[in-house]
């Protein structure tokens, strides 16, 4: 990789075009364990490139998706290994820092030159050109308005409403906005069957998931007076249902709606004394500061992180920094 490159934040929208400039072999990825706000965009801008711009090729690079993303056009073509491969331009979506690409960080590095579009407060702006808008519900929010609409086709449209739809949590969240519904009112009017896409990709469960919810609902605990609640999976309890990461989507929701609660955590464990953490919040707790402190990161009420020790230790240790917020309020 070239060395000293400067790094550059593009506060103003560019169009793709701009950014892109002349650009022939692409290569675009997102975070690892893809949500659909990442598969939405990435699959968003593969489709735009491929329909758009005949001079370019683009690949996609990702861990496999769940399932319930096979429905966006072309997610056959996502390569989920990485490549001795040098591109013109290495595009990342939806990640806040370089450590979340493994293992497509030595093809970022090898790369002419780099691009980050994204929405997380927490982005540390590492790629040559930057569009971050903290503000924006989505990753593929901040990317639609790169794009020619009049170019956005069916296809692309149907990707990129499925990452707007799961980081609003169906437009419920404090990050929906004005412009949120503009745009998802936009890419309906593409014809997209809106409705199945809710369904299928973000509420539909199949019965084991319904079983390991409804576990991890009746083992939660509250504490502080009932303002916080925590579950937890083990790997034991993920090979007795034979699910993974993947199938655990929802289940932080589900803990964060419960009455009185502030804030709700948690966690599955990844590997003897390893845990993904997610974090959510209602109205007073940054748990995006919370999970940087470890590592992580994401949004003011919506974050996550990995962190090392027994459940009790991580609890007590993300008790402590909401406690201390609590307290500040």
């Amino acid at each position: 990789m070239p060395m000293n490159r400067m790094k550059q934040s593009v506060n103003r929208m560019n169009n793709i075009a701009d950014l892109i400039g002349n650009a022939k072999n692409v290569a675009i990825t997102g975070h690892i364990r893809p949500d659909g706000d990442c598969v939405g965009s990435c699959m968003g801008l593969y489709n735009y490139l491929k329909e758009n711009f005949r001079n370019i090729a683009p690949d996609v690079y990702l861990e496999k998706p769940g399932n319930e993303f096979d429905f966006i056009a072309n997610t056959d073509n996502i390569r989920y290994e990485a490549e001795a491969k040098i591109y013109d331009l290495f595009i990342v979506l939806d990640c806040s820092d370089l450590d979340r690409i493994e293992p497509f960080k030595s093809m970022y590095d090898s790369a002419r030159s780099t691009l980050c579009i994204d929405h997380h407060i927490s982005n540390t702006r590492y790629a040559d050109v930057n569009v971050v808008d903290g503000d924006a519900s989505s990753t593929c929010e901040v990317l639609y308005r790169l794009l020619d609409k009049n170019l956005v086709s069916k296809t692309v449209a149907e990707a990129i409403y499925t990452g707007i739809i799961h980081d609003t949590g169906v437009f419920k969240y404090s990050s929906t906005s004005v412009n949120t519904m503009q745009a998802a009112g936009e890419l309906m009017s593409k014809g997209i069957d809106f409705t199945s896409i809710i369904d299928n990709s973000f509420y539909k469960k199949t019965y084991v998931q319904n079983q390991i919810l409804g576990r991890v609902l009746l083992e939660s605990v509250l504490f502080y007076g009932g303002k916080c609640i925590f579950s937890s999976v083990t790997k034991a309890d993920m090979d007795f249902y034979h699910v993974t990461g993947k199938d655990l989507g929802g289940i932080i929701e589900q803990l964060r709606l419960t009455d009185g609660v502030e804030v709700a955590i948690f966690l599955y464990e990844l590997s003897p004394s390893e845990y993904k953490v997610s974090l959510r919040s209602k109205k007073i707790v940054d748990v995006s500061k919370i999970a940087v402190k470890y590592g992580g990161g994401g949004h003011i009420r919506a974050a996550g992180c990995t962190m090392y020790g027994t459940v009790h230790d991580i609890i007590n240790n993300l008790g402590e920094q909401i406690e201390y917020q609590l307290e500040k309020a």
